[in-house]
């Protein structure tokens, strides 16, 4: 347990270029605001018993790491990532003070644009996944989040904006690290998939392992043959075996 929290290098710096600045006030209502907002997070992922693993202090907010597997209902994943805003908008509705109303603002701005881990990438992620299969919802989610950064970046050098590029370059970093082990966390979803024995209302048919979906049970239809989830996923893991 006490190795739950870390902190980013970065978040140092960026608490120190606030001092140095004459903005140490600004920064405390900003960091308040930022822990109000994860605990709309941390108390519902305790409620729905997800396990978290870590929470990182980023210099652009918390990022929880979950212990869980990758096929947690859509609604519990849903109602975990609004109820950061949710909680942040319920503090300053008590505590209406002008400093806490800006700085509640700029995180609420930033929160919802879709970077991963940001809230706004994680509810794009949860309308893909309504939309598409779970490999194509999780590589476009990882691409807009890139396009994105990409975007900020180019504006913050052209601007120099040397605090918005000192907040996105972890985010860029994680963005790339994530790209690279893409695959990696396919496996793990079908792996899943394949160990444990989720329950799910709906049921499709499909013809790929590719095209599996959250919150579904598969049926297979291949050279007029119907195989159930279970057994396409055995032939998988033993052909890789």
């Amino acid at each position: 347990m006490k190795n739950i929290f870390k902190i980013h290098p970065l978040t140092y710096i960026i608490c120190l270029i606030f001092i140095l600045l004459g903005y140490f006030k600004l920064y405390i209502s900003f960091f308040t605001i930022l822990v109000i907002h994860e605990l709309g997070h941390i108390i519902f992922s305790l409620i729905f018993k997800w396990k978290i693993k870590q929470i990182i202090f980023l210099p652009v907010g918390l990022l929880l790491k979950f212990e869980d597997n990758l096929n947690k209902p859509l609604f519990e994943e849903f109602i975990i990532s609004i109820m950061g805003i949710v909680f942040q908008l319920i503090f300053i509705t008590f505590f209406n003070n002008k400093q806490l109303i800006i700085s509640s603002n700029i995180i609420l701005i930033f929160n919802i644009i879709p970077i991963y881990p940001l809230d706004g990438s994680k509810i794009l992620n949860i309308l893909l996944n309504k939309i598409t299969n779970f490999k194509n919802s999780y590589f476009l989610t990882l691409l807009i989040s890139l396009i994105t950064i990409i975007i900020i970046l180019s504006i913050s050098l052209i601007n120099l904006s040397l605090l918005l590029i000192i907040c996105m370059l972890p985010l860029l970093k994680n963005i790339i690290d994530l790209f690279c082990e893409k695959n990696k966390v396919f496996f793990k979803f079908l792996l899943e998939r394949y160990l444990y024995n989720f329950k799910f209302k709906k049921s499709i048919i499909i013809y790929n392992l590719n095209d599996m979906k959250r919150d579904y049970y598969h049926y297979f239809y291949i050279n007029n043959n119907k195989y159930s989830e279970k057994e396409m996923l055995k032939r998988y893991f033993n052909y890789k075996i």
